[in-house]
């Protein structure tokens, strides 16, 4: 048959790129002879038994290990050779060997299969692991869950599905931060963040925020992790063993959070525009006195306090205006008045990404917006942009990936959080306004919480993130790369407090009492990581061996200046115009980080798997001769499944035992704390800064050691449509590195040292996932898991007579609290009884704070349940925690004080001899003395069941069906923190604290558009 010109054509062309090309061509001896086999594009479709299009399957050419990733509409193409075998695997479907054969398009129809562990691939940090040989405890969030959580930090995300890390989010105000602990808190001093790795660059956690700033205002710290767009994120591991952590040495002891964005992938050019808005509010409002209820228990404590008579005297009326000034039938619920509002959220993110089989490219930019609950324009705003390239030799060996992240955000909010007053103030209190529309004072009765929206504070953060990972195959199973990374992040923020917010009787001027402060840090951060990798596979045996070195340079600055004294409020801002200006502090520090690692793992028959890995750091935070701590792991796995005993079984589809034991440790103690360290303190000497010792000299303190046991089990059944991985882990921190507080009398506030103390966290981590459903239709699947901690102080040698002697017990946890044992109210005296530990006649802290209470979780964990039903998703979470917490006796104890509080101080209060009631007889609060009310609060009446079960999400997701080939469309709405079940009665049961806005529940309606 006579060819046709565009096969003679298409042939020479052929021809022509292969005699170009040949050197970079792998070669095969044949005869003697060098032979390059021609390579050919080989494209097609893949699709499911229902001829529906898969999107995201890897083809891998089997020789070559060089691949590609199917489009959204289930074509590819790869460049192969006539008699190459293609590779296709996809999670949830079994994979394919299809030969090529001479054939040069493919189509190929999956197989659904809910057991392909092998595939799950997951980041180990400086190398990856499949899901089934992995020795370590690796948990993992991936994209598809995090994307159906309107969040706006990746923490929050999180919350409540990996086993054994606990994440409390601190306030409802945007940008606020949030507590992680990774299986307890590990040392005495010190943060419990774990070390946050971002696509291979490590990421300061720490805010750098200012005591100056923030004290009494929305929230103590600004999380950094604000600047991750989750909308970015892939997925995000977090390593928790010593075999996971140990590669990270000294900076693995609180576990390691890695983060890894999304990339490009090959295909044609894609665009992808997401738009979302969310309204938020308030969950639950607290059940507070009404204004007959609360005059009645302030009248009553009035009289009790023997104070009738001085009630109706002008000069008097200072202290119950309340009582005799006030309208005494007027109510304003201050709950909805001043936390009942609105916050809205609204977010756009457009992206474009796509790329040939060597480069693959990706570029997004997003906006979001998000407002307060609060009165008044407060907000919060981000903008980021995020670039990702990927690029490979044709001959598979060179490979460059290039990540860089540059955000900006804006946050504006009051200066004072008005939860507080939003629980306390009275029932019967004045209008905000005035007729006129302006601050209503009530003649000087009373401070108007409105006020305080004048007073600002304002955050302006910078971050910028890069990477580069260079890597070059040498040989075929010898790889040389190279990880450089770059950190930059700034934070300027401020607070005012203008004279025109407090209350007229002051008499305050901008010139007596206005003031500014600001912050100026910056922190900035260099990593380069050169490695070496050398990979054999034998028969029976392999091998993985990876070499490296990191070096590392942290600088931190931080300016802390107030103006005093203004001319008027409207130049508050300008500090030039200060009449006073003084520097309350400075920093200039940095850090050095030098480290060697390795790691060795060795597979047989791929059942027997036994992983090495060790770490040699140096730190500049410790003294000559104690620069440098040696950390290392060893983890072991039989996959005894893989035996002939199990081949034929119908019911046990994987087995796995694993174990590891190992070091990591910790330097987080900031810089130069083993030398002698002063720091400005802002007093004014003859019109010069001053000085304050903060730091004493001691060199001889090292590393603090974290040892870390662990064993598991991982279960598959039914070809693994049910998977359980259950773990026992025991971590031991010693040699602990301590500030301990010095007499005032040494000029030093601490001496920071290594102690004989020894912390043990244990306890058990259960996951469960599985496929309880599969039919043409429908899916339904079903993820859960729990964890068990134990926590306790196993030695401090000399604690009894330590500054600690007061917070810990040898045998309990770090977590608790001491408190005095109340003994209820008298029913003959109508007073609170506090127990008399010691016996001396006398209630006082030292002796009788004897009662503990343990604040940490007894157990915490997630169910979630997935129901796919056509074109329509359906999510739903729970999140549930067992736990103690303070509660509303803690603020307030005693009815009839000037301040609402918990309609319960109404309902049992005690009112005549003989009654049994848990609250005592009301008092006005100006009798000093008069009851042990302070004492109960620090009691353990003022701790009780703060358990919950959470809706912590449900998503609903549309996939509108193709009305255009190409175009993809998802209409979604989701609600976060929609229902809290709790016998718990303050605002939330993990926001304890009545001076911070809880968590708010929220609703988003949001569209995806693709093309």
């Amino acid at each position: 048959m006579k060819k046709s010109p565009i096969l003679l054509g298409r042939n020479k062309l052929f021809l022509f790129l292969y005699i170009l090309l040949s050197p970079l061509l792998p070669q095969k001896l044949v005869a003697g002879k060098t032979f390059y086999p021609p390579q050919a594009t080989i494209s097609g479709t893949i699709t499911d038994t229902e001829g529906l299009p898969l999107g995201g399957v890897n083809i891998v050419v089997e020789s070559k290990n060089i691949g590609t990733i199917s489009n959204m509409d289930g074509t590819y193409s790869i460049k192969a050779g006539p008699n190459d075998i293609l590779f296709f695997s996809i999670v949830g479907f079994k994979a394919r060997n299809v030969p090529i054969e001479g054939k040069t398009v493919i189509n190929v129809q999956m197989e659904e299969d809910v057991t392909q562990l092998g595939e799950v691939v997951l980041n180990a940090g400086y190398y990856t692991v499949s899901e089934k040989e992995r020795t370590g405890n690796i948990a993992t969030i991936k994209t598809e869950v995090m994307e159906k959580q309107p969040v706006g930090n990746p923490l929050a995300a999180m919350q409540g599905h990996l086993s054994g890390v606990n994440i409390v989010q601190n306030t409802g105000v945007p940008g606020g931060g949030f507590e992680i602990e990774v299986r307890g808190r590990n040392f005495i001093n010190g943060v419990t963040d774990p070390l946050y790795i971002v696509d291979g660059v490590p990421f300061g956690s720490q805010s750098l925020g200012s005591d100056d700033i923030s004290r009494s205002i929305v929230y103590s710290d600004i999380s950094p992790l604000n600047a991750i767009n989750p909308n970015d994120i892939e997925s995000i591991e977090v390593l928790k063993d010593a075999d996971a952590t140990a590669i990270y040495g000294s900076r693995g002891a609180n576990g390691v959070v890695l983060i890894t964005t999304k990339k490009g992938k090959v295909g044609k050019t894609r665009f992808d525009a997401h738009l979302s808005t969310s309204l938020g509010q308030v969950t639950h409002f607290m059940d507070l006195m009404d204004t007959h209820q609360y005059l009645e228990v302030r009248r009553e404590g009035v009289s009790n306090d023997g104070l009738d008579g001085f009630l109706g005297v002008p000069r008097y009326d200072f202290y119950w205006p309340d009582i005799t000034l006030w309208g005494q039938d007027r109510y304003t619920d201050w709950q909805k008045e001043l936390i009942g509002g609105t916050a809205y959220r609204n977010n756009a993110q457009l992206s474009i990404s796509g790329g040939s089989d060597c480069t693959q490219f990706l570029v997004s930019g997003s906006y979001l917006k998000e407002t307060t609950v609060f009165p008044g324009d407060a907000n919060y705003k981000r903008a980021t942009v995020h670039s990702t390239i990927s690029h490979r030799s044709n001959n598979d060996r060179f490979s460059l990936n290039l990540s860089t992240s540059y955000t900006y955000e804006d946050n504006l909010l009051p200066r004072s959080d008005l939860s507080i007053q939003a629980y306390t103030l009275a029932p019967n209190a004045p209008a905000l306004f005035d007729k006129d529309g302006s601050l209503n004072w009530e003649n000087n009765t009373w401070d108007n919480p409105l006020a305080g929206l004048e007073e600002k504070f304002g955050a302006k953060t910078n971050t910028i993130l890069a990477n580069a990972l260079i890597s070059y195959e040498l040989l075929e199973d010898l790889q040389l790369r190279a990880s450089i990374g770059y950190t930059d992040y700034s934070l300027d923020s401020y607070r005012t407090l203008p004279s025109s917010t407090r209350n007229p009787r002051f008499n305050f001027t901008p010139q007596n009492y206005s003031n500014l402060t600001t912050n100026e840090s910056k922190r900035t951060s260099w990593i380069v990581e050169p490695q070496i990798q050398w990979k054999q596979d034998w028969s029976r045996f392999s091998m993985d061996v990876l070499l490296g070195t990191t070096f590392q340079q942290q600088a931190t600055e931080q300016l802390v200046m107030r103006g005093t004294g203004f001319p008027n409020n409207s130049l508050i801002f300008n500090l030039t115009a200060a009449e006073l200006v003084e520097v309350r502090s400075s920093t200039d520090s940095e850090y050095k980080y030098n480290a060697v690692f390795g790691r060795v793992n060795l597979k047989h028959m791929n059942r027997y798997i036994l992983n090495l890995t060790g770490r040699r750091d140096g730190s500049s935070r410790f003294g000559p001769g104690k620069q440098f701590g040696n950390f290392g792991a060893v983890g072991l796995a039989w996959v005894f499944t893989e035996e002939a005993i199990f081949t034929d079984s119908s019911v046990l589809s994987f087995g796995k035992i694993r174990g590891s034991y190992g070091t990591t440790g910790s330097d987080n103690i900031g810089d130069y704390q083993f030398l002698d360290t002063y720091t400005v303190t802002g007093a004014d000497y003859g019109g010069i800064a001053t000085l304050s010792p903060s730091g004493i000299y001691n060199p001889d303190f090292g590393w603090e050691e974290n040892k870390k046991l662990e064993a598991g089990l991982e279960l598959g059944f039914f070809k693994d449509r049910v998977f359980v991985n259950a773990s026992w882990y025991r971590n031991r921190s010693s040699n602990q590195l301590v500030g301990v507080p010095l007499a005032a009398t040494t000029g030093f506030p601490e001496l920071t040292g290594n102690f004989d103390a020894t912390v043990e966290n244990s306890g058990v981590e259960l996951d469960f996932r599985s496929v309880n459903l599969v039919s043409d239709k429908l899916k339904w699947s079903t993820t859960f898991n729990l964890t068990v901690p134990k926590s306790k102080l196993l030695r401090y040698d000399g604690l009894e007579t330590s500054t600690f002697a007061d917070s810990y017990v040898i045998g309990e946890p770090l977590s608790i609290v001491k408190l005095y044992h109340s003994l209820g109210v008298n029913p003959e005296t109508g007073q609170y009884e506090i127990e008399d530990y010691n016996g001396d006649g006398a209630i006082s802290s030292s002796g009788d704070r004897q009662w503990i209470e343990d604040l940490a979780p007894k157990f915490y964990g997630g169910l979630g349940n997935t129901i796919n039903w056509g074109d329509l998703t359906f999510d739903i979470f729970l999140q549930f925690k067992k736990q103690k917490a303070y509660n509303p006796i803690q603020d307030n104890a005693v009815p009839g004080y000037r301040r609402n509080a918990s309609v319960d101080l109404f309902y049992d209060r005690w009112r005549e001899p003989g009654d049994v009631k848990p609250f005592q007889i009301a008092s006005s609060g100006l009798i000093p003395g008069a009851s042990n009310e302070s004492l109960q609060r620090r009691s353990n009446a003022a701790v009780s069941d703060a358990s919950f079960i959470r809706i912590r999400n449900i998503s609903m997701n549309y996939k509108v069906p193709h009305l255009v080939d190409g175009l993809d469309v998802n209409v979604y709405l989701q609600g976060q923190n929609l229902l809290t079940f709790t016998k718990y009665k303050g605002p939330d049961p993990e926001q304890t604290l009545n001076n911070r806005l809880p968590p708010l529940r929220q609703l988003t309606l949001g569209l995806k558009v693709g093309f």
